[in-house]
């Protein structure tokens, strides 16, 4: 991942979130615990090394009991900068693109999440209602061509029980119908150039951003570089993924003889 430089914009944004945060009397791990992520995230998001998202403002809003101090300040040097709209948050490049890519090895892909499966893995409000905001892409015109692989564990990893599971899997077999869509399940096994979840948005115009999960909640590149390892990657990934027709088999499966009750 290409080193991201600070900006006038990041700057300004970090320089709000530590004047905030001194305000509040927290170290930078104090609040780093607040919000759940590391203490060289809180770190980079101050020095301005790094972009976060919309939903990470909200967050320190939270951790800080600033109201929407923090949300207002992205909206107003983030999201207005010199860069591109696609660019300042992955959630505005993924409701305008043509084509959506994405691998996904922990949880479902969240444009795919049902309502009850998405509550579980967020329980704030503010975070499960951009989840549910994000989904309007699906219904958009035109609709985004998406193709997705799923890894195998992640319909074997429990979220919120089995009823929930079920659900979620069934709706995964639904999608996976539309004309729009590719589904494919990859079996558990080492796939080259790949460490993790991420997805990629193409634009009509042609011009990317991908967005990589990390620990400490994700980051962005529209590094040329960056972005044909990854194309790279997924066409070798859904190659190598079962079929969709076969992979709605192993979901069906799957539902079969671990989601439904005997």
């Amino acid at each position: 991942m290409a080193a991201r430089k600070p900006t006038r914009q990041t700057i300004s944004f970090g320089q709000e979130v530590t004047r905030l945060r001194q305000e509040a009397g927290l170290s930078r791990l104090e609040l780093a615990k607040r919000a759940a992520v590391s203490r060289s995230y809180i770190a980079q998001v101050e020095n301005g090394t790094t972009r976060c998202r919309q939903e990470f403002a909200v967050r320190l809003d939270e951790a800080l009991g600033t109201g929407t101090t923090l949300r207002d300040a992205w909206d107003d040097i983030l999201k207005s900068s010199a860069h591109p709209k696609f660019f300042t948050d992955y959630s505005e490049a993924e409701s305008t693109a043509a084509l959506l890519r994405a691998y996904h090895e922990t949880f479902v892909y969240g444009l795919l999440q049902t309502q009850r499966y998405a509550r579980v893995l967020l329980p704030a409000d503010s975070t499960y209602e951009g989840r549910m905001r994000r989904q309007q892409a699906l219904r958009s015109e035109p609709a985004p061509t998406i193709c997705v692989v799923i890894g195998e564990a992640v319909l074997l990893r429990e979220v919120g029980g089995p009823d929930i599971m079920r659900e979620q899997l069934e709706f995964l077999l639904e999608v996976s119908q539309w004309e729009n869509v590719s589904l494919q399940i990859a079996p558990t096994a080492y796939y080259r150039g790949i460490s993790g979840s991420f997805d990629l948005a193409t634009q009509p115009t042609g011009e990317e951003l991908l967005y990589q999960e990390t620990s400490t909640g994700g980051v962005t590149s529209s590094d040329r570089d960056d972005i044909l390892h990854i194309v790279t990657a997924f066409s070798t990934l859904q190659a190598k993924a079962l079929s969709s027709d076969a992979s709605r088999e192993f979901i069906r499966k799957v539902i079969e003889e671990r989601w439904t009750s005997r």
